[in-house]
């Protein structure tokens, strides 16, 4: 997430926290994990050159996104290591939340890079980093750890995508799926949020993200009385997505933070039946 954003999700998160005498738990959990990635995008230094707009031009003409595989960040290792040290950590002090498992990461060895690289193309975790815990659990890990790495990538070259090449249901920066939506402007455009780097980038209204359907039939969505969110659906690939539409809404909307307070809306969708993606197609 973006500099700013991580500070205006803590100044939230304290004036919800002094209003209501406390945070819900996955709330504290999240602000500390804020704290920690926050702390870690500031450290980090990209050994790479950051493509330039023909580059980056011709390589969404091909329909591909700009990283290609983890191996293109160039990660400092030390510093993955260091920061995964320290979320493992984290989730470790929260065993309400992620089970009493979550207690043994501590006990699990570094990460390598055939964990990371396995993470980040959806195929299967090594076994031997699921000695100790289960594999979401460990998904979520790893994604937490690379989450600073990512998101920093993202806000550097973010400005030089032009939205009117990439309108394809994976993120344009790192290929990872969406895991929410907006809709912002008089004509109420949708975007898409990566669940992985919180970049963002426009897609059709009438299109499924995740199979690419536009059958009408097949394609839905359900909202609240005050129409401000929204469950789109799919029957073609039992997929859901959550959305907020900005224009129904005052005030500061982050939209990182919004994953957790509609969480009710996750519940919801597979109540019926749906299902997240959690990969690129």
């Amino acid at each position: 997430m973006k500099e700013d954003t991580a500070v205006r999700i803590l100044d939230k998160l304290e004036k919800q926290e002094k209003a209501e005498g406390g945070l819900p738990l996955l709330l504290e959990f999240y602000r500390e994990l804020v704290r920690l990635q926050a702390g870690a995008q500031e450290r980090i230094k990209f050994p790479l050159i950051v493509p330039d707009r023909e580059d980056i031009r011709k390589r969404l003409g091909e329909r591909l996104p700009l990283l290609n595989g983890i191996d293109s960040l160039n990660l400092d290792w030390p510093l993955v290591q260091e920061v995964y040290s320290q979320v493992r950590g984290l989730f470790a002090g929260y065993p309400q939340l992620f089970g009493e498992s979550a207690v043994r990461l501590k006990e699990t060895s570094a990460l390598t890079r055939e964990a990371v690289g396995a993470w980040f193309t959806g195929k299967d975790l090594p076994p031997a980093v699921l000695e100790c815990v289960g594999e979401n659990l460990m998904l979520a890990v790893i994604q937490a750890t690379l989450q600073p790495f990512l998101a920093g990538y993202s806000r550097a070259v973010t400005d030089r995508i032009e939205q009117g090449l990439w309108r394809r249901g994976y993120c344009p920066v790192c290929g990872g799926a969406p895991d929410l939506a907006f809709l912002k402007g008089d004509a109420g455009a949708r975007w898409l949020l990566c669940s992985r780097c919180d970049t963002e980038w426009l897609f059709q209204r009438l299109e499924c993200p995740y199979c690419g359907t536009q059958e009408q039939d097949a394609l839905g969505f359900l909202t609240d009385d005050r129409e401000v969110y929204r469950l789109y659906f799919c029957e073609r690939c039992k997929c859901y997505l959550k959305a907020i539409d900005l224009r129904r809404v005052e005030g500061d909307v982050l939209l990182p933070l919004e994953r957790l307070y509609t969480l009710d809306l996750d519940a919801q969708a597979v109540q019926r039946g749906y299902h997240p993606r959690l990969y690129r197609r």
